[in-house]
C-alpha cells in the first residue's frame, strides 16, 4: 500500500465517528435514505443468499443500469447477485428493474469499519465495478479478502488521467486491485494502460447493448393525446448552461413550424423551476406538477425520473444534453434504439464511439449553435425523406456497437473459474 493510501485509510478511519451525523444531514436534504443509514455503514438486516453472489456496483443510475443487460446473463442457477449504488434515484430503479435473485444495498461510506463490515457480511466471490467509481478502502479492503475484481464498461476522460497522473504510484496501486480493466473504446484502455494498469482490453460499451427503455404504454398514451399531431423538438437531459442556446432555437424553430412543441428533459429533475423560469414568455408547463401540454404550450418541461423512453417514442430527433458544455455528452444510444435521430454539441467525448458511429450512419448531427440546432432540427421535421434517412442511420450506427455483454461475461465467468479452484 502506498503511503497516499495508508494516509487516506488512517484519515477517513479517524472521521468515520462523524459518519452518523452526515448521513443523516444529507437524508434530511434528500439525499440519503432515512430507512436505509445502516447499510451506508456497511450493515445489513438481509442475510446472505446461500450459492455463488456476484457483486457488481455502479454509482448511480446510468452505471446500475448499463449493468442490467451483463446481469442477465450472469444469473444462471445457483447464482445470486448483489447490486450497489450510492444514489437515492438508482436506489428507486433498481427496485423497479432488478430480476429474481438480485438484491440491491447502498454501497458503504469509504471508511475502512465500513468496508470491512460489507465484505465480512457479504463475503461476494466476484466484484465488478462498472465505469469508474472508485473507493480506496473498500477496493484494498477486497484485495485483503482475495476478492477477484474487474474494472467493466470504463472509463476515464483525458482530464481525469492526467489528474492521476501527478500520483502515480497511488494510481497503480488502485488500479492494479482489479485483474482486468475492459475499457468501452481503445482511446480509455490506452489512458488507463498510461497509469499503470494490467490486463487492460477494450471491449465496447455495456450501454450499447441495453434494451430499449421502458415506457408506461397509459402515459404514453396521454401524452399522444395531449400533442395530437404536433411536431416536437426534444432536448433531452439538458445541463445548467445549455438552456440558453436551446432556447433561442426553439424561437428560430417556431418561425417555420407555429405549432412546435418543445420538450426539455433535464438532466436533474430539480432544475425545472428554473428552466421554467428562463423561459420568460414563453408558454410552459412542467410535468412534475402534474401537467400535461395544451394547444398553446410552447415548452414542456419534463422534470421527473427514468421517463426517456416515453419522449425518444415521440420525437423523431433528439438533442442531447452536456454536450454543449464540457460534460462529455450524455448517451446517445438511448434515443437511437427508438427510432429518434441523434443531435449533439461539441463535447461528447463520455461516448466517443457511439457518437462517431451515429453521426457517421447519419450523415450529420454534431451542431454547436443555435441556429445550427434549429437548421438541422428543421430538415428532420420539414423532409420526410431526411428524417428517415437519420432515423435509420442512427439505429444502424447503434447497433454496430454490440457485443460488450458477452465479451464481459466471459471475462467474469473466468475471474468466478479462477476463484472457485484457488
Amino acid at each position: 500500500m502506498t503511503l497516499g493510501l495508508r494516509a487516506y485509510r488512517s484519515a477517513t478511519a479517524v472521521l468515520s465517528p462523524a459518519a452518523k451525523l452526515l448521513l443523516r444531514e444529507r437524508a434530511a436534504r434528500g439525499k440519503e435514505d432515512l430507512e436505509r443509514l445502516h447499510e451506508r455503514l456497511g450493515e445489513s438486516r438481509l442475510r446472505r443468499p446461500e450459492g455463488t453472489l456476484i457483486w457488481i456496483h455502479g454509482a448511480s443510475v446510468g452505471e446500475t443500469l448499463a449493468a442490467l443487460p451483463l446481469l442477465a446473463v450472469l444469473l444462471t442457477p445457483g447464482r445470486h447477485a448483489l447490486v450497489t449504488s450510492g444514489t437515492v434515484t438508482s436506489a428507486k430503479l433498481m427496485a423497479e428493474r432488478l430480476p429474481p435473485g438480485a438484491i440491491h444495498q447502498f454501497v458503504p461510506i469509504d471508511t475502512p469499519a465500513a468496508g470491512r463490515n460489507f465484505l465480512d457480511h457479504w463475503r461476494p466471490d466476484v466484484g465488478l465495478f462498472v465505469d469508474s467509481d472508485l473507493w480506496p478502502n473498500l477496493l484494498m479492503s477486497a484485495v485483503e479478502r482475495k476478492i477477484p475484481l474487474a474494472l467493466v464498461n470504463a472509463r476515464i476522460s483525458a482530464r481525469s488521467a492526467e489528474g492521476w497522473k501527478r500520483a502515480p504510484q497511488t494510481a497503480q496501486a488502485l488500479l492494479s486491485a482489479f485483474d482486468g480493466i475492459l475499457a468501452i473504446d481503445p482511446e480509455v484502455a490506452a489512458r488507463f494502460s498510461s497509469l499503470g494498469a494490467r490486463d487492460v482490453r477494450v471491449t465496447g460499451s455495456l450501454k450499447a447493448d441495453a434494451p430499449p427503455l421502458p415506457a408506461d404504454a397509459k402515459k404514453l398514451e396521454a401524452l399522444q393525446s395531449a400533442i395530437g399531431s404536433r411536431p416536437i423538438f426534444l432536448a433531452s437531459s439538458t445541463h445548467a448552461g445549455e438552456d440558453e442556446t436551446l432556447l433561442p432555437a426553439q424561437d428560430v424553430l417556431r418561425k417555420s413550424h407555429p405549432d412546435l412543441l418543445t420538450i426539455i428533459v433535464p438532466r436533474h429533475p430539480d432544475r425545472g423551476e428554473e428552466i421554467a423560469m428562463l423561459c420568460g414568455s414563453r408558454p410552459v408547463k412542467r410535468r412534475a406538477k402534474g401537467e400535461l401540454p395544451d394547444d398553446s404550450t410552447a415548452i414542456y418541461v419534463a422534470d421527473t425520473m427514468g421517463e426517456l423512453g416515453l419522449f425518444y417514442r415521440l420525437a423523431k430527433i433528439a438533442f442531447m444534453g452536456g454536450s454543449l458544455i464540457a460534460h462529455g455528452g450524455q448517451n446517445p444510444l438511448e434515443p437511437a434504439r427508438l427510432d429518434c435521430a441523434v443531435m449533439a454539441g461539441p463535447h461528447t467525448e463520455n461516448f466517443t464511439a457511439a457518437y462517431d458511429a451515429i453521426f457517421e450512419a447519419q450523415g450529420s448531427g454534431r451542431v454547436v449553435t443555435s441556429a445550427d440546432i434549429a437548421a438541422l432540427a428543421h430538415r428532420v421535421l420539414s423532409e420526410p425523406s431526411t428524417a428517415a434517412a437519420m432515423i435509420e442511420g442512427a439505429a444502424r450506427g447503434a447497433a454496430a456497437l454490440g457485443g460488450a455483454v458477452g465479451k464481459t461475461r466471459a471475462f467474469a465467468e473466468d475471474l468466478l473459474a479462477r476463484h472457485a479452484h484457488a
